[in-house]
């Protein structure tokens, strides 16, 4: 049994707190722009104007078996991909709108493509739906709309034109189509609510944000659960569901539940550059350093890492996510037992500056991983007499161990002090992050 206790969820969690890392899938439309899956409304588009996207959209090198397989060998075990995202295009072939793939030149159903080609990689599927839609009309004009900045009277008659339970509906329907025809699914991502103060721009009070009332959310999930009893619903859509799902950031402790205070299954989402969808010109992308340790601390805290891709408008993986998916690859081939089935460190356990610690949910092992590689010794403070073996997890070599009374150390150390001391070798093994595995007693 594990040694802390979450919040229990609706869903089955256990494989997802086991799993830990995961892929995420921007794909669309906007790949073909190449500058941000939201240009439409950051260059405030009209309909007309993103309809070019629509005309030319044929990804001739998508193959969604050398997806998973990179998603595989990168050790991401569960995979999430846009359904639909904020401008409504589907990736699936749904009955209920004639803005989906399937009316593009490509032609095929891209989602059921994807779903059969990561289930065959032994891939859990995940399916991301935007509940923002600026394509339909029925979807009223707000604050994140590509026409919030039309003149205030020409919003407010079109906004009257709009019915949202009609729009509901069709999310309703679209949902359903998705958790019927495309086998099991288990994650269902929706994406996002924006009714708080943040999103609101003063001089405009008339541009309203959305929320759990505007998709009648209640009924929304009771669908999804209706549907597919064991799957796991993100918290987007304002009603508290399984999982929680900070963004772009990175959190400093165990999420909790804001009324019982109890820990909450929580998964960090986070891109491998600055943007969602295929970006070609963007240049912040995360060093190697980085992206393994993001992993590392996420895991250190409880929670899950899914890191996402925005494949080409033809539809590949650039060479820069390529090398950042090695980059797990390398890492994750020879130490993903520091992760898979990990979670936060007991109480008892200090870690050492510089490092970072992650423990086996039954509790029998610990992970150092040596994010700053120090000279000599690693110090561990309270571990005297806990540890029966200690090992480098990517060759199995042994670090040696010192305990007991360390007199001879520096006056960093009181006299006398029970300590544990690991001997490292002078040079730093050759990985990112080398991480030493306990076995304790």
């Amino acid at each position: 049994m594990p040694f802390y206790k979450t919040r229990d969820t609706l869903g089955d969690a256990k494989w997802f707190v086991n799993d830990r890392f995961g892929m995420f899938i921007h794909f669309g439309l906007y790949s073909l722009a190449a500058r941000h899956e939201w240009l439409m409304t950051n260059e405030c588009m009209t309909a007309q104007e993103y309809q070019r996207y629509f005309e030319c959209f044929s990804p001739d090198m998508f193959e969604p078996a050398e997806w998973a397989r990179k998603a595989r060998k990168a050790g991401m075990r569960y995979a999430v991909m846009t359904a639909k995202h904020h401008d409504g295009f589907c990736l699936f072939d749904s009955q209920y709108t004639e803005y989906k793939v399937t009316n593009t030149p490509y032609g095929r159903d891209i989602i059921r493509e994807y779903a059969e080609a990561f289930r065959a990689e032994g891939i859990r599927v995940g399916l991301y739906y935007s509940l923002i839609d600026w394509n339909h009309p029925d979807f009223t004009i707000d604050v994140h709309h590509p026409r919030r900045n039309d003149p205030q009277e020409v919003i407010e008659a079109y906004n009257q034109t709009c019915d949202m339970h009609r729009y509901t509906e069709y999310m309703q329907k679209q949902v359903k189509e998705l958790l019927t025809n495309y086998g099991k699914i288990d994650i269902m991502w929706f994406d996002f609510s924006y009714d708080n103060e943040r999103h609101m721009i003063p001089e405009k009070p008339y541009l309203r944000g959305k929320g759990k009332d505007d998709w009648e959310a209640e009924q929304l999930l009771k669908t999804v659960r209706d549907l597919q009893p064991d799957i796991l619903i993100d918290n987007r859509t304002g009603v508290e569901a399984d999982i929680w799902t900070p963004e772009q950031h990175q959190p400093t402790e165990w999420a909790t539940h804001p009324v019982t205070g109890e820990k909450l299954v929580w998964e960090a989402c986070q891109t491998f550059s600055g943007s969602w969808g295929y970006h070609r010109d963007e240049q912040t992308w995360k060093s190697p350093e980085m992206l393994i340790g993001m992993l590392i601390h996420t895991v250190s805290l409880g929670g899950n890492l899914i890191m996402n891709v925005g494949p080409t408008g033809r539809g590949y993986f650039d060479e820069r996510a390529e090398r950042a998916l090695e980059t797990y690859e390398k890492w994750m081939k020879y130490n993903s037992r520091s992760i898979y089935g990990c979670t936060q460190a007991e109480e008892d356990w200090e870690s050492p500056r510089g490092c970072c610690l992650t423990q086996s949910q039954d509790g029998k092992r610990l992970y150092i991983h040596l994010l700053e590689y120090p000279f000599a010794y690693l110090e561990l403070r309270g571990m005297a007499g806990k540890v029966k073996y200690a090992q480098f997890l990517h060759d199995y070599s042994e670090v040696q161990m010192i305990e007991g009374d360390v007199p001879y150390m520096n006056t960093s150390i009181s006299y006398g002090e029970k300590l544990l001391l690991l001997k490292l070798p002078p040079v730093k093994p050759n990985v990112i992050v080398p991480v030493i595995e306990l076995i304790l007693k």
